[in-house]
């Protein structure tokens, strides 16, 4: 993969991009709030998107760039990610349809601003519907809000909650919690077919 680093008003971003341009199409993923890009259900994600011809960009949030652990604020995530998306547009020979998601922290980013980033469909692994324990602080709103498809892929015993289908909303899930490492194979094919169904 090439690896890129792209200014934003928050500081540089980094976005490891395939070489290969596949047949057409984008898929841009982001981390989680403390880890990185390279995660058992983005690894699995990234493969179902590559098997279906299409390029794939995994993204590295200026937090995370600059060394810190700690997420910046939820409006300094998005400006950020739409800078990326907007750089990543020129770097790939065929970028759309775009497809943005990410893992857990990543969805939400992904869901907030899919509509600015022109996004096709929102891919969402592990979306923390609440925080632990705390079920009365809902962030239904955010996937409710996005007007293209959506899969959410989830681990059945996920402490951070179980979001609700919806119209255009898949919401497909697999054994584990909310790191999905317990079955990559399912990750991979629930993303797969999901691909495929939408035409992608």
């Amino acid at each position: 993969m090439a690896e890129l680093e792209i200014d934003t008003p928050h500081g540089p971003a980094r976005a490891h991009l395939d070489e290969d341009p596949g047949r057409g199409g984008t898929l841009v993923l982001g981390h989680g709030a403390g880890g990185g890009v390279r995660t058992t259900d983005l690894d699995a994600a990234a493969a179902a998107a590559r098997e279906a011809g299409l390029a794939v960009a995994l993204v590295e949030q200026p937090y995370r760039v600059a060394g810190r652990r700690s997420p910046a604020p939820a409006g300094q995530l998005d400006t950020a990610w739409l800078a990326v998306i907007e750089e990543l547009r020129g770097k790939v020979p065929a970028p759309d349809p775009l497809i943005v998601g990410g893992r857990s922290a990543g969805a939400r980013v992904a869901c907030r601003t899919a509509a600015q980033a022109g996004a096709a469909a929102v891919l969402c692994l592990a979306f923390p519907e609440h925080p632990p324990g705390k079920p009365e602080k809902s962030r239904q709103g955010e996937l409710d809000a996005v007007e293209v498809p959506v899969l959410v892929v989830q681990g059945r015993s996920d402490p951070f909650g179980m979001p609700t289908a919806g119209e255009g909303r898949e919401i497909v899930t697999v054994a584990g919690n909310h790191a999905l490492k317990a079955e990559p194979d399912a990750v991979r094919s629930a993303v797969a077919r999901w691909l495929v169904d939408r035409g992608f």
